[in-house]
């Protein structure tokens, strides 16, 4: 997992669950494709420096740390995020939720992760046979 240079604050713990989400640009069909929580890891080592910096989609990257993936949903499949909004304390304005996606990492509390964990639960599958979905 990995963060620009000027994220400081709020980053993941080594420790930390994770939810894994893919945006509705991710397969370059946003008119088709739906921002989705797909997968569940767990954090394994400090967010430290990269030895070199990664960029993609036009942003570039300095620090991250690894992760330990206990599941993931089937490509295109996943739990669509826009549906759940309303019931999310993290998104406390329902009309500009996109707008705090756009961030490496959002700590959600605890009854949001609970909920989107719940939901999810049932789509994971291993992560060996779904990975190549995720790589091309």
């Amino acid at each position: 997992m990995a963060f620009p240079a000027r994220r400081t604050t709020g980053l993941p713990k080594q420790g930390d669950e994770v939810l894994l989400y893919t945006t509705r640009g991710c397969y370059r069909n946003p008119a088709r494709d739906r921002g989705r929580i797909m997968g569940l890891a767990t954090v394994t080592s400090k967010v430290s420096p990269l030895q070199e910096p990664i960029s993609f989609g036009g942003r570039h990257f300095t620090s991250g740390c690894t992760l330990r993936v206990h599941g993931l949903s089937p490509r295109h499949e996943g739990v669509v995020l826009a549906d759940l909004v309303p019931q999310l304390q993290v998104f406390p304005e329902p009309g500009s939720w996109s707008a705090r996606m756009r961030r490496a990492s959002l700590e959600l509390p605890k009854p949001d992760a609970d909920l989107l964990r719940r939901e999810l639960q049932p789509m994971l599958r291993p992560r060996g046979p779904l990975l190549g979905q995720y790589a091309r």
